[in-house]
């Protein structure tokens, strides 16, 4: 259902009309700042590609074929900027950075939590930024293939074409991520 209607804004803005496009990013908007977030590690970061992959999405969506899946076309043209980002420029920092002045607050610590023990959730946030930060050490090739598998749970023929690499390829650069996780979180 949502596919569908997916599928009728997307001929609606191939044939001129902008507003139509305001829904596919209320759609997916999410979902494309999770892939960029968890492969750049920087909100901010992370925001300025999910907007420029969706300014490229719309300028290019003459390009789009309607016979594949607008999801993994669009979660394509993040990846990819998202991989150029990270080419270019190493992170700044990490979520689990101090922030200055903030007497040992860290960017983790204004996620709003979800009622939970003050106890757990100290505990909860320093697994997370523990994570985030080995995750953000693995080499990019495994870090990108991590994030799209784990965090946003694509399969593995959608990782293939976003990334536009075989099926083959998917599975070892997984394996091999996993591992080097696994290694770097044995003390977790």
């Amino acid at each position: 259902m949502i596919e569908e209607k997916i599928v009728k804004s997307i001929k609606l803005v191939k044939k001129g009309d902008q507003s139509a496009f305001e829904e596919i990013v209320e759609h997916f908007q999410g979902k494309v700042f999770a892939i960029c977030f968890r492969m750049v590690g920087n909100k901010h970061e992370a925001e300025d590609i999910a907007q420029e992959a969706f300014i490229r999405a719309y300028i290019n969506i003459q390009s789009y074929d309607e016979n594949r899946k607008f999801a993994t076309w669009l979660y394509r043209i993040a990846t990819n900027l998202a991989i150029d980002r990270m080419r270019k420029k190493k992170p700044d920092y990490y979520l689990d950075a101090e922030i200055q002045g903030g007497e040992g607050l860290t960017l983790y610590s204004q996620i709003p939590d979800d009622n939970r023990l003050p106890e757990d959730e100290v505990e909860s946030l320093e697994t997370q930024s523990y994570i985030q930060k080995e995750i953000m050490a693995l080499p990019a090739k495994y870090r990108s293939i991590i994030a799209l598998r784990f965090i946003d749970e694509l399969s593995l023929k959608e990782i293939s074409e976003i990334l536009e690499i075989p099926v083959g390829t998917v599975k070892t650069r997984i394996h091999r991520g996993r591992e080097a996780l696994r290694k770097k979180l044995r003390n977790v």
